[in-house]
């Protein structure tokens, strides 16, 4: 049975200083989005990736997919006006054999193949949803609408969540078919009554948002 990674690639490039989506804001000399594919068809359970692209830039997504390390097994999709939307598109497109899924925003271009191969794994030895996430290391506080502090919760118990995330096919599908928008597919799992694991993260990653994320990815791919 195979493996699908949806690759959301429709974030808009506001905090970037970007006049493109940021997937399409290049990176070392090729794209966001060229790097996130490379990476995930390099996770060798990884059967095959969805793009989910804005209609703008459709072109220029089939471009890349056709550059990438295996284009036949590389596909694009016009997404939709949010990205609950587009993780529908993405779900549309899936090959009858896919019995997981992956769920990875292109932002998070340098995640490396062993996170997603990691998550596979995971999902197959019997979870129905895995997500990847970090200790947070500051003391976080709870806020009323007036500003007031309400609640410190246990930064112990917190976790930074990241993509990719991976679910069984059947999950994925019941959860989006509530209609809610979500801005993390693993928080419909829940809302569905589901259950979600947590497993290490890894600091590589993160999500590129601004002109210094940016900047610590150009740094790390200069080190490579």
């Amino acid at each position: 049975m195979s493996v699908a990674v949806v690759l959301v690639a429709g974030g808009q490039g506001t905090r970037l200083g970007a006049a493109q989506p940021k997937a399409f804001v290049p990176l070392a000399g090729v794209t966001v989005l060229e790097h996130a594919v490379t990476r995930a068809l390099r996770a060798p359970e990884v059967t095959h990736v969805i793009v989910v692209a804005p209609v703008s830039h459709i072109g220029e997504a089939g471009a890349i997919a056709s550059r990438s390390d295996r284009p036949q097994d590389v596909v694009v999709v016009t997404g939709g006006a949010e990205r609950t939307d587009s993780v529908a598109a993405g779900l549309a497109a899936l090959r009858p054999t896919d019995e997981v899924v992956l769920v990875h925003d292109a932002a998070r271009a340098l995640a490396p193949p062993s996170l997603f191969s990691r998550l596979v794994r995971e999902v197959r030895a019997g979870h129905d949803a895995v997500v990847p996430g970090l200790p947070v290391a500051d003391t976080i506080k709870q806020v009323d609408a007036a500003g007031r502090v309400v609640g410190t919760p246990d930064r112990s118990a917190l976790r930074a969540i990241q993509t990719p995330q991976a679910f069984r096919r059947r999950v994925l599908e019941e959860a989006h078919a509530s209609g809610v928008a979500a801005t993390d597919d693993a928080a419909l799992v829940e809302r569905a009554g589901g259950t979600v694991h947590v497993v290490d993260g890894d600091r590589l990653a993160f999500k590129i948002t601004t002109p210094d994320d940016l900047a610590v990815a150009e740094r790390h791919l200069a080190d490579l």
